[in-house]
Formats: structure tokens, sequence, C-alpha cells
């Protein structure tokens, strides 16, 4: 490498980058903000506007935009030599750029005559330009491979393998800012952009997919997706949409709280006193489902929990941490798969149609729970209707949950019928439903279902109401002397 050009918006490392350039022997090219540090440093470099012959102007939207720039990373050696030559083009060797901040100025609602200008035009040209001429030019777009300019200085200069993985991390770092631009653009004053752009990173081929004969991968670099097992093997699809709809539900809870999800539904859920009360409630709904389960915790794992989890079979156990003693137990079950569990990111729900996806995002709402029936709830009939309804949430439409003060007790997801859905949750009950409280995802259209639950021994019940026969309902509630609550939200999860 004989010159390198360095010009970007974030410059932390970038003199300690320039000096170690400098100390090989490396000529530098720099023009702005970036050039000032390096005199600063007393780093010497080569200006642009010197070298083109051309002024930066326009309070800098013209810096780099040149032929003797471009050329320098766009000329093939052994190709352009002679072009290059003729036009006193010197042949650049290493270009680091980072661009102008968009996104993270995007959020700061500014007037978008002001947002323009973090739009950068000659970065991603720039760094376009030398990633197309990846065998001759290597082209570092993020401080964080930095690293990779000090182990090719050291070893002779990069490979043509770095090169073109440089070039690979550049187009996709141009793309991910072009695609946020048009989002921007495109979504002004509108809940959702015209033209939706996706990009995710940190891509990894699962074993497979849902079944064997389907191909799977996952991509994310944050929350679930970017996690990978401190402990088992690889994470399968199956166990990624599990661990999602776990911890889903396990984040409704402040006090130490168990989750057990089996086919992308809670198959158990409680809290206690202690995580390993909560564990053993909520295995204990339904210990023959919760064989090969997911499990997600708010808490760290003990041994004494360790050793509980230790009985079952369980693929996945999610934690935000595990202690040395837990990990020692666990570490006996070979293929169990234990991850961190990660603080949440909020996000749009996508999900792909036959020539689609839609898009989905739940905005802050509140829940008006409001009594209709005569009978007000009592302070532990409300304490388990809660209870009861944040499981709903998380159970795969059309969902009924019976519920105590502090655990699940039968659960009834997935069905075509509402009333149906209570049957399951009765007939798979392991304990007495007499005064437990009962959840319905929707509103109830007949009163069947209620006068199911009631006679399974249910005394409370909370839906979102909003049927044309809600009042049917109400007068049903009121004969069989249950509690009912409306909330006004309902929770289909399809």
């Amino acid at each position: 490498m004989k010159w390198a050009l360095l010009s970007v918006w974030n410059k932390e490392g970038i003199v300690d980058l320039a000096s170690l350039l400098h100390r090989h022997g490396i000529n530098l090219m720099s023009s702005g903000g970036t050039g000032a540090l390096l005199k600063e440093a007393g780093i010497p470099f080569t200006e642009v506007s010197e070298y083109t012959g051309f002024p930066e102007m326009m309070d800098g939207r013209v810096k780099t935009l040149h032929p003797r720039v471009h050329g320098g990373l766009l000329g093939r050696r052994g190709v352009d030599d002679r072009i290059m030559q003729e036009q006193g083009i010197v042949p650049i060797d290493l270009l680091v750029v980072n661009l102008y901040p968009f996104a993270e100025m995007s959020a700061q609602s500014l007037p978008l005559e002001r947002l323009v200008e973090y739009i950068d035009i000659g970065g991603p040209a720039l760094i376009r330009a030398a990633a197309k001429n990846y065998r001759d030019v290597a082209v570092i777009s993020d401080p964080g491979q930095y690293p990779l300019v000090a182990r090719a200085l050291e070893h002779g200069g990069f490979t043509p393998e770095e090169r073109l993985a440089l070039a690979r991390a550049a187009f996709a770092r141009t793309a991910a800012y072009d695609a946020a631009i048009s989002n921007y653009l495109h979504g002004l004053g509108k809940d959702f952009p015209d033209i939706l752009t996706l990009q995710f990173s940190n891509g990894r081929t699962l074993r497979y997919g849902e079944n064997p004969h389907q191909k799977g991968a996952v991509y994310g670099t944050a929350g679930i997706a970017g996690q990978q097992t401190i402990q088992g093997k690889q994470m399968s699809y199956n166990n990624y949409l599990d661990l999602h709809a776990a911890a889903g539900l396990v984040r409704e809870f402040s006090e130490p709280a168990a989750v057990v999800v089996k086919h992308n539904n809670p198959c158990g859920a409680a809290v206690g006193s202690t995580l390993l009360e909560a564990y053993i409630l909520a295995r204990d709904t339904d210990p023959v489902s919760a064989y090969g389960s997911v499990v997600a915790l708010n808490r760290e794992v003990d041994s004494a929990l360790a050793e509980e989890i230790s009985r079952t079979f369980v693929e996945v156990v999610a934690a935000p941490s595990f202690s040395s003693d837990s990990r020692e137990i666990l570490r006996k079950k070979e293929n169990l798969r234990l991850l961190s569990l990660p603080e949440p990111r909020v996000s749009r729900e996508i999900r792909t149609i036959d020539g689609g996806i839609l898009v989905q995002e739940t905005p802050p709402y509140r829940e008006e729970w409001k009594v209709v029936t005569d009978r007000d709830a009592t302070p532990g009939e409300f304490q388990a209707m809660r209870f009861a309804w944040k499981v709903c949430a998380h159970t795969k439409s059309n969902a009924i949950v019976f519920a105590g003060n502090n655990r699940t007790l039968g659960i009834g997801a997935g069905q075509m019928s509402r009333v149906d859905a209570a049957k399951i949750a009765i007939e798979k009950s392991l304990s007495s439903l007499v005064g437990s409280a009962v959840a319905s995802d929707a509103f109830l259209p007949f009163p069947d279902t209620l006068e199911v639950a009631a006679a399974a021994g249910a005394t409370a019940l909370v839906q979102p109401g909003g049927s044309i026969r809600d009042r049917d309902v109400i007068d049903a509630a009121n004969r069989l002397d249950m509690a009912m609550v409306f909330t006004g939200i309902r929770h289909f999860r399809h």
C-alpha cells in the first residue's frame, strides 16, 4: 500500500490509525474535519483540494467528488495505469470512510431542510467506488474494522479474501444507509412508508427450518435473534420461535417469573416468591407438555433451580444470567441450550405472505378495565384475572386461560371455536378450577364459553367486550354470580 484516503464522520480511533499508517510509510490524503485532526496531531497528509486543484466548497457538500479521487479508487492496476499516469492520478490503495449519521439524526425530529444535510453523498460514492475495485483497493467503512488494517500492515497487505469481505461489508453499509433515507422520506406524514426497505445482518444458517426437509437461517445482531448459545448445540428454527414467544410473556412480570413454552404457546406460567417456586408452578401446569419445551426466566438461575430443571427434558433455558454452580449442573445435559435473555428490542412485526409482507406495530395503548356485572370482583379475583390476561395476550387465538392469582391452571390455545378452547383448557387442567379466573383474548360472541367456565368452577372472567351480544353474556354472568371485566383491548395472535 502506498496511498490511503481518510474521510470520516466518526473520528474515534482515526488519529491512531493515521499514525500507524504513517509509521508504515503510507502517504495519507484527507480533507475537512478529518484533515484538521491529522494536522493537530502533527501527522503529515495531502489535502484533497491540493491534490485535485479544486477547492472544497458549498459548506463541505463538495470535497471528494472529483475524477482524480475516484480515478484513484476505480483505476484497475495493470489496465488503467497509462491513463492514470497521464492525468496525474495516484492509485489509492486504502479507503477509510464512515458516513454522516442520517439514521441517528432522523430520530431527533429535525426539520427536513436540516436533516437533508446529514445525507452523505461523497462518502457512499467513495465507498462504492473502492468496493467495486476491491481487487486493488481495501475499503474500511466502519471503525470496528480498524484492527484489520493493523493486521494487514503486519502481514504485508490485505489478502484477496479479506478485500472481498470488506467489499461485501461496504455494499451492505451503503445499502442500509440508502434504505434509512428512503424509508424516512417515503414515511413522511404516514404511519408506514409506501416503499419499505429492510436489511438484517449476522445471517447464520440453521440445521433446517421448521421441518428437516426445509432450509432455515436466522438474521439479526440484537435481541433474541443476535444471541448465541452459551452451552449446548446450535439453536434450531423452532427454538428461536419458541424463545421469542416465551421471552415476550416472561417480560410481562416484575416479580420472579417462569414461562414454559411448547410449539409457540405457553403451556405454563407462574410467579413466586422465588424463581424456583415460580418454575415448579409453571412446569406443573402441564408437565407432559413441558417435555421438550423452552423455558424463559426473569432472574438468575441458581443451583437449586438448575437441579429442578434437570429433572425434565428441556430444549432451551433462557435467563438473564446463570450462577457458576448452575452452569456446572446444567453442563451435564450436553444437548440443553443455555442462552442469556437479552433486553427486549421493540420493532415492527414483519410476516411474509404470498407475494409480500405484512407489517404491524403496537403503539402505546391503555386498557380500561371496567366491571360490567352486578357483582364486583374481589381483590383475589382481580389479581387472578390480571395474571390470566397477561398469559392470554401471548397465547395463540382463539385463546382461553384459567389461572389463579400466581399461576396458570389450564390453557386452551389456537382453536377455531372459543368454547372448544375453554373445554380443552378444562380438560388439560391438573388442578381444581374452583375459584379460578378466566381470560379470553377476544370478546365472547355467545354466553356458552362463560357457562362452560362457570360450570368448571371459575368465578371471574376478563375479556375485551364489544360483541353485539354483550348484554346476553353479561346477563349470563349475573345469573351465574360471576364477576366480569371488559378491557376494551383485543389480543388476537395468529
